[in-house]
């Protein structure tokens, strides 16, 4: 039905002026920008090479889309010389030639929508210099697009795409000769369907971070570009951004980046910063961060310079069963400006494989039972796995003291298959030096130790095997200190914090950490500890703290060079 409504809209009346042109907002990258002058564009996890055009012909869908987006005018824009303006020209011209009537995987709303708020926002880049044919025929292609999206726009995906849909057409609506009539409604409309979508707490159903900073960053810039226009924004759109930027500041890590859990990443920090200081300059007041309950699911503690944020909710089997992970009661910790504990991240711009080993629970900072995640993945949606079934009922209780940030938790994602629950205890000592763990199986009532009994009796009482893992970030360095029983990692700011689990061994083992905007996993370290529950109940505590005589505040001894071409 997308494309049916792009090619009857073909035709459509040509618009012959543009009465408005929204700032460009985004934050491209100088160095991406250079990457594609040289024939390099890295599009989702993607290389494509290509001579002096814009290569269109990727095969994973994040990055179809990330091109068909037209996103990444915001990095040529970064360079803004003659040769990158050019080159964005001529990626222009050859997807209007070649998808302009309504061709080729780009005509979903979601996509349209950011297609048509790129160009909008970068129509002087575009237009300058060129003949008034070409011109003319951008103009009728922003006709085209507005009006596929008045069709469509309420169509698309629930979520990040629909929001994107009714945002592009707004600022349609916003700039283009003669939609005038249709900026209150479209307002009222996106207005509507964020808050169907978003509820009170700022969180949305997909349960990924990154996912909510675009959202948060496309509603910044919408509420921005009406008071530039002299159309301030209403209460309503200050409150939700009042809440997305609350629920942001909860899932954000000491060093800026966001919480990488159910396929989203780190997030562009510079973007979130644009966004808070865009909607604090609208609203006079600044969002403040958030309450002591979980937000979208996370818990976080926070004390010192030190953050933990921990899945706390079942994953999103309903909203986003493509995406999810069964990362329940996995946490990760950040020390002043860099991780320390991390999730291994999405892998799913490096193919199926590692799609679906970075969507395991062994790839995430928690206890796993050997062979099993806490939830069930079958059947496939474009070349990915569904999530189907995950922990149904998740336990998350705050018990802060005066001197330390705890949370108590627990999820029933192995009762069905082994009879037995996790729980997790989690204590932030007030310093932010230590942080203290409980991890518990448990075995409790008829059905479920029936279950236990059976699985202990196929192991011949040799126990059910499980683990405990927390990855460490490539950019520590960890060693095995104390006969094994302690872990020794030095950060690169100098910090040391040490890893001990009492009365356990422990092992390092090599771990990936996968970042979308590289072509190959990075290479990391594990600390496991492997164990068995013979019993209806098995335990094991640890403790990872600060070293003694580290200072409670650290400088970076290495700087990175902000403008360095990034390494593919």
């Amino acid at each position: 039905m997308d494309r049916l409504a792009a090619l009857l809209l073909a035709r459509g009346q040509p618009v012959t002026a543009l009465v408005a042109q929204p700032q460009p907002r985004g934050t491209g990258q100088f160095a991406r920008g250079k990457q594609m002058l040289a024939g390099n564009f890295l599009m989702a996890g993607e290389l494509l090479k290509s001579g002096d055009a814009v290569p269109f012909r990727a095969t994973t869908a994040d990055a179809v889309d990330a091109l068909h987006g037209f996103d990444w005018l915001n990095d040529l824009a970064a360079v803004g010389d003659q040769q990158a303006r050019k080159l964005a020209q001529k990626g222009l011209a050859d997807w209007l030639a070649q998808f302009g009537r309504g061709q080729g995987p780009g005509w979903v709303p979601g996509v349209a929508g950011r297609r048509l708020l790129n160009w909008l926002s970068h129509a002087v880049l575009l237009m300058q210099g060129q003949e008034k044919p070409f011109q003319d025929r951008f103009l009728r292609a922003l006709a085209h697009h507005a009006g596929f999206l008045v069709r469509r726009a309420g169509r698309a995906a629930p979520g990040l795409p629909r929001i994107a849909a009714h945002t592009g057409l707004l600022f349609a609506a916003l700039s283009l000769e003669g939609w005038e009539r249709r900026i209150d409604p479209t307002a009222k409309a996106l207005l509507a369907d964020c808050n169907r979508q978003i509820d009170n707490d700022g969180g949305i159903a997909t349960r990924s971070p990154e996912d909510l900073l675009q959202i948060f960053v496309l509603l910044s810039w919408t509420a921005q570009t009406l008071d530039d226009l002299g159309r301030a924004p209403d209460a309503g759109m200050l409150d939700l951004l009042s809440r997305l930027g609350r629920a942001l500041r909860a899932l954000r890590h000491a060093d800026g980046g966001l919480a990488r859990f159910h396929g989203g990443g780190r997030g562009n920090e510079a973007d979130l910063v644009a966004a808070l200081a865009m909607h604090d300059a609208l609203y006079r007041n600044p969002v403040a961060g958030s309450g002591a309950g979980p937000v979208m699911g996370f818990a976080r503690l926070a004390a010192g310079r030190s953050t933990v944020l921990v899945d706390a909710a079942p994953p999103p089997v309903v909203a986003a069963p493509s995406q999810a992970h069964a990362s329940t009661l996995a946490f990760e910790l950040t020390s002043n400006r860099r991780p320390v504990i991390v999730s291994c991240g999405d892998g799913t711009s490096l193919g199926v494989d590692w799609q679906r080993a970075s969507r395991a629970s062994a790839s995430h900072s928690t206890l796993s039972i050997d062979g099993y995640s806490s939830a069930r993945f079958t059947g496939t949606d474009r070349n990915r796995l569904k999530l189907t079934d995950g922990p149904r009922h998740v336990g998350c209780e705050f018990r802060h003291t005066s001197y330390s940030r705890a949370v108590a938790l627990s999820h029933d994602g192995y009762i069905d298959s082994h009879g037995l629950e996790h729980t997790r205890f989690l204590d932030l000592s007030a310093d932010g030096r230590v942080l203290s763990g409980e991890d518990m199986l448990i075995s409790g009532g008829r059905t479920a130790r029936k279950r236990f009994d059976d699985v202990l009796v196929r192991t011949r009482g040799a126990g059910i095997a499980y683990s405990l893992r927390f990855h460490l970030h490539p950019e520590v360095e960890a060693s095995v200190d104390m006969n094994g029983t302690a872990v020794s990692i030095m950060l690169r700011s100098g910090e040391i914090w040490v890893f001990r689990a009492e009365g356990h061994a422990l092992t390092l083992a090599p771990s990936v950490y996968l970042e979308k905007a590289r072509l190959k996993p990075r290479a990391s370290l594990q600390i496991v500890l492997s164990l068995r529950a013979q019993g209806y109940t098995s335990q094991v505590n640890w403790v990872l703290a600060k070293a003694q005589d580290t200072p409670l505040a650290l400088r970076d001894t290495m700087q990175e060079n902000p403008l360095a071409v990034p390494e593919l």
